[in-house]
């Protein structure tokens, strides 16, 4: 691999197609005088393409539930497998898409990835219009919904490069959480476009019937808005321009796979959660005869995107306390927080009633009963959101230290050698980057598969011993990170990363 020396002159070097030949973020007059301004632009328009990523990837977690209002006769179990579909292929296209900034540049990438949404957008529009469209049909176009998930992971390899190392936490965090919050919004905002009864209308269709086209429209025009903001406002970086063999070569970099561990305990579950969690309360707290039938219980639409708000909120600050205090320090204690979550989950599940599926007064008493507890099972919901969004944006920040770090110990301070190393670290930080997003995003999937196939039966008892699993899970993660981070005597807890 050969590695030329950064440019030193003090000019800002442009080129046609809005490439910069000269970049030195860890420069002080250089970030102050020039960087700062062109990263805030490139950070804004960054976030609102990544933000409309994640609503179309994550479309069918609330339309699905509209899918029975306009015909379409598919089972529960067929319905849960449309909401996991998008996660799964979102979570394996995020290593391409990451290894496409150092192919053509991120705002070149950024206009491409942003125009393929129109894809899921334009067939799911065509598709629920039809209601001959065979279940075969919905998988594929679910699937397409991932491209979405896809651009999370370019994105972030993108921004990295702007920013300097002691910025990098908040910048990621903040454009990691202007993402996320695109699972919020789409779950919020859905209803309202479609035409449900209310502002969240996921129960009862209003008067004019439901029309889920509509939203995909809206969201194929915001990819075009997008795409255009790219072409006008993005910048590309030559630094960032590598091969593809110097990026997969993270893989063979051991904490990658450390990384991608805790990733899944932290982005996996706020994903996954994010997905399951309005089945989780209509089949807990919730009962309703028929699609146009009044239901009792706690209505989950209500409630529905309260968990990806508080994840997406949370995530910029877990970064700018990671900046603070040290990344691994601040996952530690997200992953503590997650374990206490779970088992306080499991706690307020010991208290419900499992509801009967026999109309009756046993099922309207069960129902109301579980309504008393539901306050506190939204509580301890919304922690354990909020401690993914901290550990969301603390691991991220100690990806690019992890490669900051082994730069360091490489070179001496001061020599030519250490800047080129700090360049190199910080490519192989952002391709790093998408290896970990993908393996992360896989947890996405699994959680609402875990939560599936028993839900006919016994919910409450699916429930409960999946919850039981992924508390066990957070303990192996918070031993990980304690023992490889931040253990005296290892090279990194040393570090302080």
């Amino acid at each position: 691999m050969t590695l030329t020396a950064p440019v030193t002159t003090p000019s800002l070097l442009r080129r046609k197609g809005r490439w910069i030949d000269d970049w030195r973020p860890e420069d002080p007059e250089f970030w102050e005088e020039t960087g700062a301004p062109i990263a805030r632009r490139n950070l804004l328009w960054s976030i609102f393409a990544e933000h409309l990523g994640f609503s179309v990837w994550l479309i069918w977690s609330v339309s699905s539930a509209f899918l029975l209002a306009q015909g379409f006769a598919f089972t529960p179990q067929q319905l849960f497998f449309l909401v996991a579909i998008p996660n799964l292929v979102g979570a394996l296209i995020r290593v391409p898409y990451t290894l496409a900034v150092g192919r053509f540049g991120g705002r070149n990438w950024t206009m491409i990835s942003a125009g393929l949404l129109l894809v899921p957008t334009l067939s799911f529009a065509y598709a629920v219009t039809q209601p001959g469209t065979p279940y075969a049909v919905f998988c594929v176009i679910a699937a397409t919904a991932g491209f979405g998930g896809g651009n999370f992971a370019s994105s972030m390899a993108n921004i990295n490069f702007f920013y300097p190392a002691r910025l990098k936490g908040a910048a990621l965090g903040l454009n990691a959480a202007g993402g996320n919050l695109g699972v919020a919004i789409i779950q919020l905002f859905l209803p309202v476009l479609v035409g449900g009864a209310g502002i969240f209308g996921l129960v009862r269709a209003s008067e004019g019937g439901i029309h889920l086209e509509r939203a995909a429209f809206v969201y194929a025009a915001l990819a075009v808005v997008a795409v255009l903001a790219a072409w006008f406002r993005m910048d590309n970086l030559s630094n960032a321009r590598t091969d593809t063999r110097q990026q997969l070569g993270v893989l063979r970099h051991r904490h990658t796979w450390v990384m991608s561990l805790l990733y899944i305990g932290t982005f996996g579950s706020f994903i996954g959660y994010s997905a399951a969690m309005p089945l989780l309360i209509k089949l807990n707290f919730w009962h309703q005869a028929g699609p146009q039938a009044p239901g009792t219980g706690i209505n989950f639409a209500y409630y529905a995107f309260l968990g990806a708000l508080v994840g997406s909120v949370t995530r910029p600050l877990g970064g700018h306390l990671a900046d603070r205090f040290g990344g691994a320090r601040v996952t530690v204690a997200a992953f503590a927080g997650l374990v206490l979550g779970t088992l306080g989950i499991l706690g307020t599940l010991a208290m419900l009633t499992p509801i009967p599926t026999a109309a009756g007064p046993a099922q309207t008493a069960a129902v109301d009963a579980n309504a008393g507890v539901f306050p506190l099972f939204l509580g301890v919901f919304l922690v354990v959101f909020a401690c993914t969004g901290i550990g969301n944006g603390s691991t991220y920040k100690m990806i690019p230290a992890i490669h900051r770090t082994d730069a360091v110990l490489a070179t001496a301070d001061g020599s030519p050698e250490r800047e080129l190393a700090l360049l190199d670290g910080t490519k192989r930080s952002s391709a790093a980057v998408g290896i970990i997003g993908a393996v992360g995003a896989i947890g996405g999937f699994l959680i609402p598969i875990t939560f599936n196939s028993p839900w006919v039966s016994e919910p409450l008892a699916a429930t409960k011993s999946a919850f039981a699993v992924f508390a066990g899970f957070y303990v192996v993660c918070l031993a990980v990170t304690w023992a490889v981070y931040r253990r005296r005597g290892r090279t990194y807890a040393d570090a302080g990363i």
